[in-house]
Order: C-alpha cells, then structure tokens, then sequence
C-alpha cells in the first residue's frame, strides 16, 4: 500500500498537543507549549540542511503552507538555497516599490513647507517632472545610476543648462531622502552624472536691466494712469519682484509701510517673518491713484477678475520698443544705491529683500533697517521722479 504524501490534517494542525509534526517532504509542524504554532521546512541545498520558516500556523492554512513549502523545494531541488533565494526576491520587491517617481513624490510633500506657496507654483518639482521622471520615474531608486542620470538630463544640459542644474539638484535631493528612508542609493550618483556630462557650453543671459540714469525718462512716459502704467511705476519705486506687486493689497500698507506676506517673498526660504517696503512720498501718492481701479482690495486688478498677469509690465515695454525687462528695475536701483548712496550692503541687500549673512549673523541680527531703508527709498524716489540727480542727499 503506497504510504500517503501528507500525515497530517486541518483539524490536527488545530488540536496537536506540543511538539514537532512532520506532514512529509520536510515540512514540519512545531506546536509550541504557549499555544502558539508555526510552519517550517527542512531542505538540503547545495550541500547543508537549511530549516526555513513558513509562518504561522493560525495566520497560514495547511493548504497554502504546502504550496509553498513546494515552491522553495523547487529551488533546492535546483541547488539553490532557497532562503537566500526569499531575501534576493524580498530585495528586489522593496525596490520595486520605491521607484523614483515615488521617492520623489515623497521628497516634494516632504519639503514643501520650505516652499514659497507649499511649492504650489510647481517651480521645485518641474525639472524633474518634464526632464527626469519621464525617463527614469518608474526604475527603482535603488538602481539609479550615474549613466541613467546623464542619458536623462543630456539632451538639456547644454541647450536648457539652467533647467538641467536644477533637476540635478532636485535628484541630488530625492537620493538623499531615499537614503533616509533606509534604501540603499549611490549618492553620489549626481555629481559623477556631473562630470560625465562636463562642463556646460551655456552662457548665462542676464535680465536686461535699464541704466539707472535712464530710469527717470521712462518713469515720465508712466504718467498716463493706467492700471498697467501705475503697476510699473511702483515696481520702480520699491524695487520688489512682479509676483508681489500684483497682489499688493491696501490693508497691507500701514503708516507709509507695506508689508509683504512672507510666503510671497522669493529668496527667504525658512523665513517666518513678513516683509515691510517702506513706501516713499511718491510711491504713496501713486498708491492713492490706483483707488479708483480698486477690485475687492486689490490696487492691480485684471481686466476681469484676479490681478494683472505676470506677462502684462513687460509687454508693456516691448510695445515701447525697450529690450529691458521689469525685474531688471531692481538691478537698476541696486547699481543706484551702490554708485550714488554710501548705504551699507546689509542694508542695500535688505532693501531687495535679499537675506545676507551666514546662518548665526540672521539669528543675532534682528533688525530690518526699516528707517534706513525709508532714507534710501526716499531717496530713490525723488531722483525717480526727477527731483534729485542721481545722489541721495
């Protein structure tokens, strides 16, 4: 009479009093004297006998234990020791599961409180985004390597050398916070994906900035009151960026002083702080003509509804036949400040709402320079206005 394949059965596996059953073929019951109960199997592969956990047996029926115990004989069957064979699969899936386009993913959420806006503007994830997750999104970050990353980022790193900084950047960061989560990354990948693709043939173009001495002759062709007129005329005059002039809002100026909130403050990454523009006797008096174009508390409101675009001052100056570009204004009063003024640069950085200074210099300087700044700013706006030559007096 053939002697039956499996000795034992379901209901055994739930009465067996303690000890070690074997259902045949290696695979072992242990019943343990608290109660408890669990699964192994004896194999030999290559040359030594290996006992490999199955798991337990409340949580593992005695029909998917055998399938299994089946599956792992197959390697051993095959001289591969099928416990190191569980760890390589148990790798390869963690691996699987963290695929760039996931890590990244998590590395933006991560950082998104030291983003203007929690990075809602999409600037931080972009590059990677259009330049590297395309290609490389779905390889397991643990198998990113220099000559992936270079492949990735060659075709943009001569033509958009710009764009490809920044996406290298970003990757630089994401392996950083793979390598936090525990998973085993080149971190160096980035900078040996650097020096594969070499140095850039890109020349950086500057925003055109007009002189500072021809600021004064374009200030006199704003004086028509237009929305878009009076907008240039204030990001003359304080020397911000667009993005905060756009949504300027009256209940934000107080005492000759607008204050910028700080999740609108470029350059100020990890700065809790709002930022105060002392306004001048000429930057005031255009403030109170752009009432009459007041929409819901707002001085520059779109022709329909929210603020004026991004692109509005400087098609204005295109149309003038100017090569300049409004952000190159603040390059025109940092050049006035530093030709016409003995201002210290602190203060003239400051007055760009520049953060300068090593990390511990910011946490024992305090101040702004607020009543130093209104000096320049005074200043600035009467040679704007054509009321001084150039030097603050």
């Amino acid at each position: 009479m053939a002697r039956p394949k499996h000795k034992l059965s379901a209901m055994e596996v739930k009465s067996l009093p303690p000890g070690k059953y074997c259902d045949g073929d290696g695979l072992w019951l242990h019943r343990r004297d608290d109660g408890g109960a669990q699964w192994f199997l004896r194999v030999t592969a290559p040359g030594r006998r290996r006992e490999m956990g199955l798991g337990s047996a409340a949580e593992v029926s005695l029909k998917e234990v055998r399938q299994s115990a089946e599956h792992w004989r197959s390697f051993a069957r095959q001289g591969i020791d099928p416990i190191k064979q569980r760890e390589k699969e148990r790798r390869e899936a963690e691996r699987n599961l963290h695929c760039l386009a996931d890590v990244a993913l998590e590395a933006f959420e991560c950082r998104k409180a030291e983003l203007k806006g929690d990075g809602k503007a999409g600037r931080w994830f972009s590059p990677l985004e259009l330049h590297v997750l395309p290609k490389l999104g779905k390889i397991p970050v643990a198998d990113i390597s220099q000559i992936d990353i270079r492949d990735a980022l060659k075709p943009i790193w001569h033509a958009k050398a710009d764009t490809a900084r920044k996406a290298l950047n970003r990757l630089s960061i994401v392996l950083r916070h793979a390598a936090a989560l525990g998973l085993e990354v080149d971190l160096q990948a980035t900078d040996k994906a650097k020096a594969l693709l070499g140095r850039s043939r890109h020349t950086p173009q500057h925003i055109p900035a007009m002189p500072w001495i021809e600021v004064p002759e374009f200030y006199r062709t704003l004086e028509v009151p237009t929305t878009t007129n009076l907008a240039l005329r204030i990001l003359i005059l304080t020397a911000v960026r667009s993005s905060p002039l756009r949504f300027m809002r009256y209940d934000q100026i107080e005492d000759g002083v607008w204050t910028i909130p700080a999740e609108q403050m470029k350059g100020r990454l990890g700065s809790t702080s709002d930022f105060r523009v002392p306004l001048s006797n000429e930057a005031l008096a255009v403030v109170e003509a752009t009432k009459p174009y007041d929409r819901d508390g707002h001085l520059f409101p779109g022709l329909q509804k929210g603020v004026i675009s991004d692109m509005t001052m400087g098609q204005h100056m295109r149309k003038a036949g100017l090569a300049y570009r409004p952000h190159g204004f603040r390059s025109s009063f940092r050049d006035w400040v530093a030709e016409r003024t003995n201002a210290p640069r602190e203060i003239a950085e400051t007055c760009l709402g520049h953060v300068s200074g090593s990390q511990v210099e910011r946490a024992y300087r305090r101040t702004d320079y607020l009543d130093q700044r209104q000096n320049i700013m005074e200043a600035w706006g009467k040679f704007v206005a054509g009321i001084l030559d150039g030097a603050q007096k």
